[in-house]
């Protein structure tokens, strides 16, 4: 399995060879530089590290900046690992966009869109309406009663209950590459990715 990290630049939609319009989501795949390749005799497990996007010098740790000045790299924003990478790379090669081919299946990994405390019927789908029962009283989005009195006399542990919703690692699987415009450095994936615009993500193929 191979890689690329990316950024979500954002939807669009374009016409098939059957005339049909696809939805597609379009991404800003590299340039990556291979920053570190990982084996077992040194670091314990095979592994091929890949960074995207500059950043200025004068925000970077120290460590970072030592990190990257062994590979030959400029400092990145970010940095991902990929198992079992099918190429064969060196440090300090350059990846873009073009090693991926028009018609690939892939695994996206991304931040998902925060949405901050919700409740439950917005975060577990609960009904929310349809009459003032089970303690919900004149409250019709309120999750109603939660307790158990037959045994554990207690909210049991896993309940779905209201909370922080989103900002959290997802990962998409199998989505086709519908167009590849490597001068730009640019992929179009059909369907949709997760993540805001601008967001960073990781593709695998």
């Amino acid at each position: 399995m191979s890689g690329i990290l990316g950024k979500k630049v954002g939807m669009t939609s374009i016409f098939d060879a059957d005339g049909k319009n696809v939805p597609c989501t379009v991404i800003e795949a590299g340039p990556c530089v291979v920053t570190q390749v990982k084996t077992v005799e040194t670091d314990g497990y095979d592994a091929v590290q890949l960074s995207f996007d500059d950043r200025k010098e004068k925000n970077t740790p120290a460590a970072l900046k030592g990190h990257f000045k062994k590979s030959g790299a400029a400092a990145k924003r970010y940095v991902a690992e990929f198992r079992e990478f099918t190429q064969q790379v060196k440090s300090g090669d350059v990846l873009k966009a073009d090693i991926i081919s028009e018609g690939t299946f892939c695994d996206i990994t991304g931040t998902s869109k925060g949405k901050g405390f919700q409740g439950v019927v917005k975060r577990h789908n609960f009904a929310g309406v349809g009459g003032a029962t089970h303690g919900q009283h004149n409250r019709m989005r309120a999750p109603g009663s939660m307790g158990n009195s037959s045994f554990a006399s207690r909210v049991i542990k896993g309940k779905r209950l209201s909370g922080h919703m989103g900002d959290e690692k997802v990962k998409v699987q199998n989505l086709q590459v519908i167009k590849v415009i490597p001068e730009h450095n640019l992929i179009l994936i059909k369907g949709a990715v997760p993540g805001a615009k601008g967001s960073y993500l990781k593709v695998e193929f």
